[in-house]
């Protein structure tokens, strides 16, 4: 038997193929396949979804993790990306603000004042400091890249799923710099949580049946970015990017695993509660170590 044949369309059996309507995830060929905002869906889910008036949430079209549908599939990438401007802007009027929102492992005596660090109880640097930029080049790469990594796997999650998978993995890569930097190194930054959003696109691709070639040399080619120095001018923190990518390839595991409709919100959730205790684990362990 071979187990690695694609499955054949619900219309038509004989006919395998790799694209499932975004809606019912029934496997479609390119005859029955309908364009809708987001994938593909089926002619039966079409005709569901087209009548006139108000229709219930559970009958809107569903993107392949199970989120609605939105009329603006990368409002929440907007979003962040206008926060991290706004924050960037706020920073160069505001230096101070910057000290008190970067992730510091432990205590340190910075511009003359004394900054007490994760271990001294401000867990609140381990998120605002995913959203802090001191240089231009830096706030222009990374929401370059939160816009072409983000914005269709925000389309193809939905917003919330999508949010918690940024929020998630920003907090995953701030919990791999805490447990291994130095307790005084200063990190900020948008990419561990750029990294986590492109391991969760790793997984889409791979569930949707793409050509994964050229998104597996656009990781190789990031990591190596990662970890090759470049005559000093580029100073990247790697446990941020691998602990964002480590943690967005398992919350991807989990939003977008083949799972019946009725138990799939609890596994996507239940991922992400799993996620964020073992990253308070982490944190917890390092602050023990530190004080």
């Amino acid at each position: 038997m071979d187990t690695d044949r694609l499955p054949g369309c619900y219309r038509h059996p004989d006919r395998d193929t790799g694209i499932s309507c975004t809606r019912c995830e029934r496997p479609i060929c390119p005859e029955c396949m309908i364009s809708a905002s987001v994938g593909f869906q089926c002619p039966e889910c079409v005709r569901e979804g087209s009548g006139t008036g108000h229709r219930p949430a559970a009958n809107a079209p569903r993107t392949i993790a199970g989120g609605v549908v939105a009329a603006d599939p990368q409002l929440v990438t907007k979003i962040l990306i206008g926060i991290n401007a706004a924050v960037f802007f706020l920073g160069l009027l505001a230096p101070a603000l910057v000290m008190r929102l970067e992730l510091i492992g432990g205590y340190i005596d910075y511009l003359g004042g004394p900054v007490h660090g994760v271990a001294g109880g401000e867990y609140y640097r381990l998120l605002t400091s995913v959203f802090l930029h001191t240089e231009w080049w830096h706030i222009i790469s990374n929401m370059i890249a939160l816009w072409v990594i983000g914005g269709p796997l925000e389309a193809a999650l939905g917003r919330s799923r999508y949010l918690a998978v940024y929020l998630l993995s920003g907090l995953g890569a701030s919990a791999f710099v805490y447990l291994l930097a130095e307790p005084g190194v200063r990190t900020i930054g948008a990419s561990g949580a750029i990294f986590g959003l492109l391991g969760a696109t790793v997984v889409l691709a791979r569930r949707l049946r793409y050509e994964m070639r050229p998104l597996i040399i656009m990781v190789v080619l990031m990591l190596v970015l990662t970890f090759v120095p470049f005559g000093g001018y580029l100073r990247v923190s790697w446990p941020a990017h691998v602990g964002g990518l480590i943690t967005g390839a398992l919350l991807g595991l989990g939003m977008l695993m083949p799972t019946a409709a009725k138990h799939r919100a609890l596994v996507q959730w239940g991922t992400c509660a799993v996620v964020f205790l073992l990253a308070a684990a982490l944190i917890m362990l390092r602050t023990a170590e530190l004080t």
